[in-house]
C-alpha cells in the first residue's frame, strides 16, 4: 500500500472517531483472519480492528505477545489485504520493538492505527506511566500521523486503584503523548464518561458478552466499542456445536 493510500485511510479511521451521537459509538469488529475480516466488510462495518487474542488463537498462540512478531504482522497483513476498509492492529505492547520498527512493520502491514497496551504481558504488571508516555510519544513521532493511536490503560485489569482518576491520570500523560484514543479497559460503563471528559479524548470501550450492548455503551460516555477476541471466541464455540453434533 502506497504511503497516500495508507495515510487516507488513516485520516478516515480518525475522522470516525468524532461528531459522533452518544448513541451511535463507531463499533470496530474483530477479524482474527482474512475470511472474518472479509465478513465484517462486507456487512458495511466502515473500519475494523484486530484483536491480539483472536489472533493468536487462529495461529495456535497464547495470548499476551506469545505469537512471534513475524507471524503477527503477517496475519495482519492478510487482513488488509483481503479488505478495502481501514484495519486498526492490536500489537499488545509492541513485542519488545523500538519504536520506528514498530511503526514500519505496522505499516507495512498495511494497518492505519494500533493498539498497545500500558500493562508487561510477562508480569501483568503496569508500566511505569511515564515511560509508556515517552514509548508511545515515539510512536506518534515515527508514525506522523499515518496511524490512529489507540492507548490501553490498564488500571481496572491489573493496578491497585481501580477507580476513574487513576484511569485519567495516565490517560491525560498518554494524550499528551500523541494518543488519539484512550482505552480504559474492563472500565464500568459508569465510568466512561467521567474518564472522557477526564482526558478530553475519544475513549474505547470493551464490548462483552452478556454486558452492555454497543449502543449502551455508547450513552455512558464510548465513542469506540472493540470486543476483543470475544468474536473468535464465539466464532469457536459455534463451531464446536456443529463439530459436536456431526460427531454425534
Amino acid at each position: 500500500m502506497s504511503g497516500t493510500a495508507v495515510g487516507g485511510k488513516a485520516a478516515v479511521l480518525r475522522a470516525l472517531h468524532h461528531d459522533r451521537a452518544a448513541d451511535d459509538p463507531l463499533v470496530l469488529p474483530g477479524p482474527w483472519d482474512a475470511a472474518s475480516a472479509k465478513v465484517f466488510a462486507d456487512a458495511g462495518f466502515p473500519a475494523l480492528a484486530t484483536p491480539s487474542a483472536g489472533v493468536s488463537a487462529s495461529l495456535g498462540y497464547p495470548d499476551g505477545q506469545g505469537t512471534p512478531p513475524a507471524e503477527m504482522f503477517a496475519a495482519i497483513r492478510r487482513i488488509t489485504r483481503a479488505v478495502d476498509v481501514p484495519v486498526s492492529a492490536d500489537v499488545e505492547a509492541g513485542y519488545g520493538l523500538p519504536a520506528a520498527e514498530l511503526v514500519e512493520r505496522l505499516l507495512e502491514a498495511g494497518a492505519v492505527g494500533c493498539n498497545l497496551e500500558d500493562s508487561d504481558p510477562a508480569t501483568g504488571a503496569l508500566r511505569d506511566p511515564d515511560a509508556q508516555a515517552e514509548f508511545l510519544a515515539q510512536v506518534r513521532a515515527a508514525a506522523g500521523d499515518a496511524l490512529v493511536l489507540n492507548a490501553r490503560v490498564d488500571t481496572y485489569l491489573a493496578g491497585a486503584d481501580r477507580t476513574p482518576a487513576a484511569a485519567i491520570a495516565r490517560g491525560r500523560r498518554y494524550a499528551e503523548a500523541g494518543a488519539d484514543v484512550i482505552y480504559p479497559i474492563l472500565a464500568a460503563p459508569q465510568a466512561l464518561g467521567l474518564i472522557a471528559e477526564g482526558v478530553g479524548l475519544p475513549v474505547n470501550a470493551l464490548c462483552k458478552p452478556g454486558g452492555p450492548a454497543p449502543r449502551e455503551l455508547g450513552v455512558f460516555g464510548a465513542t469506540r466499542v472493540t470486543f476483543g477476541g470475544g468474536m473468535q471466541h464465539q466464532a469457536m464455540d459455534d463451531l464446536r456445536v456443529t463439530a459436536e453434533a456431526l460427531r454425534g
